[in-house]
């Protein structure tokens, strides 16, 4: 897209987007490019300043693409938090009791989830159970 800044006979200025320059140039001829605020169809381009690209713009970009991305991020790992939570069963505080029966062959095997310390995770992955944590992000994150 190709970006210009025209003004009508009466002196208006006003910005055009075109797919191309010969856009711009049918558009005007056919007369379907007027002023958005006198509807005149005698439109010109006017002087406009190039688009630089400077170290400030790439940094901004970048930034923004890496928001984007986080916000990406953040948005599957809820997703993926959601998903578990409704196929497990929240044990709350007896996790670590209810993973070693689980593991033990003592209780029906099923996803549970629920709170542990350190020191008690350390105990269940010692004793060969499996457990990870979930990630626990603020709710205003997007």
């Amino acid at each position: 897209m190709i970006k210009y800044s025209l003004s009508c006979e009466n002196a208006h200025q006003f910005e055009g987007w075109f797919s191309t320059s010969a856009d711009f140039d049918s558009q005007v001829k056919s007369g379907f490019l007027t002023c958005p605020t006198c509807h005149s169809a005698s439109i010109s381009k006017t002087l406009m300043s190039p688009s630089v690209s400077t170290a400030r713009k790439k940094e901004a970009k970048r930034e923004m693409v890496m928001d984007m991305a986080r916000q990406e991020a953040i948005a599957k790992i809820k997703q993926v938090i959601a998903e578990i939570k409704s196929n497990a069963e929240d044990v709350g505080e007896k996790f670590p009791e209810e993973a070693r029966k689980i593991h033990y062959g003592e209780a029906d095997a099923r996803g549970i989830i629920g709170q542990a310390s350190l020191v008690e995770v350390k105990e269940l992955l010692e004793e060969g159970i499996d457990v990870a944590p979930l990630p626990v992000l603020p709710e205003d994150a997007n």
